[in-house]
């Protein structure tokens, strides 16, 4: 560096500074800086310039599934905006409970993060006791977890947004296939989007049916099955709200191989707007995925930055009318 700022024409400070991307640093000296480091192959050392911040620059990022669509597109929109901020990503999948107690056990001992990010998990009482031994920043992404920064859609706002559209073309038997993850059942779907479906028809002066409610784990192929559950029964569904996209989708298969028409027979909305939602030309409630990642990113780089940022985060959600949905038979 002594190098560098000599061949500038700056002192060693300002040579840092320039490096560093300092913001009070003129754009000529910056720029006088960055030529000299370029002519003699200058490069900085991160984990020196880490130690003598006294920061790390790496964030630990907690994920329960790292093979499904919403949680990579999550976790694709948090590192573009740390990958900017030249803060490296430690994954942690914490993909079972046996995972899960592992990590949260031995969490204490790795202080080596500056901060950590939350992706679609919920998180328990005992878990955010060790959160907090750490002493860092934590933000969630992908849902609200109480007492933590964070980013999410509204659940119940997005499932009233798909049974409200089926109310409006006039089904007044509807059937909700319900998702819940076996590790976390009630997440990441939840309970607001069983209680918007509730809420939808009581507001519509339907009745609440049980036999019309089927819960199942969260998966294509379990949606398919809940689809039969429904079909099987003296008087089916018109129209069938599920949880997530996938589970919508599993239920399409079932109606066609069973000789329905969709949605001439029966309608189906989904919520997510999964990749293949467009494929199979599914109605369902888009939230923006890859955005709550990107701003989760930006509310942890102000934390890191001493900046103030938002507790929470509330994204919009909005209805894709697609083929899958229609007024029922008269």
């Amino acid at each position: 560096m002594a190098d560098v700022a000599r061949r500038a024409g700056v002192s060693m400070a300002t040579a840092s500074r320039a490096l560093s991307n300092h913001p009070h640093v003129a754009a000529e000296t910056r720029a006088r800086v960055l030529a000299a480091a370029e002519q003699l192959s200058y490069v900085i050392s991160p984990e020196a310039s880490r130690l003598a911040g006294g920061a790390t620059g790496r964030v630990a990022v907690v994920v329960p599934h790292i093979s499904r669509w919403f949680f990579a597109a999550l976790l694709d929109g948090l590192e573009s905006v740390l990958r900017d901020a030249d803060l490296d990503v430690l994954l942690y999948h914490v993909g079972d409970t046996a995972d899960r107690r592992d990590f949260f056990q031995r969490l204490p001992a790795r202080r080596k993060v500056d901060a950590i990010v939350v992706l679609g998990m919920p998180v328990r009482d005992d878990e955010r006791a060790r959160l907090e031994l750490m002493g860092v920043h934590i933000v969630a992404a992908g849902g609200q977890v109480e007492n933590y920064p964070s980013v999410s859609i509204d659940d119940t706002a997005a499932g009233r947004q798909a049974v409200d559209h089926l109310i409006f073309l006039g089904h007044r038997r509807i059937g909700m296939i319900a998702a819940t993850d076996p590790a976390e059942p009630g997440w990441p779907t939840g309970p607001g989007r069983t209680m918007a479906y509730r809420a939808a028809l009581a507001d519509a002066g339907l009745p609440d049916d049980p036999e019309l409610v089927v819960t199942v784990e969260w998966g294509g192929r379990n949606g398919a099955a809940a689809m039969e559950r429904l079909l099987s029964l003296r008087e089916p569904p018109t129209a069938v709200y599920a949880h997530s996209d996938e589970v919508a989708l599993g239920a399409m298969r079932t109606l066609r191989r069973a000789g329905l028409r969709i949605p001439e027979d029966m309608s189906v909305v989904g919520i997510d707007d999964h990749p293949m939602a467009e494929l199979a030309d599914l109605t369902t409630v888009a939230q923006p995925v890859h955005e709550q990642g990107v701003l989760a990113g930006r509310m942890l780089r102000k934390l890191l930055a001493g900046e103030p940022g938002a507790d929470g985060v509330t994204v919009p959600t909005r209805l894709v009318v697609r083929g899958s949905t229609a007024p029922p038979r008269r």
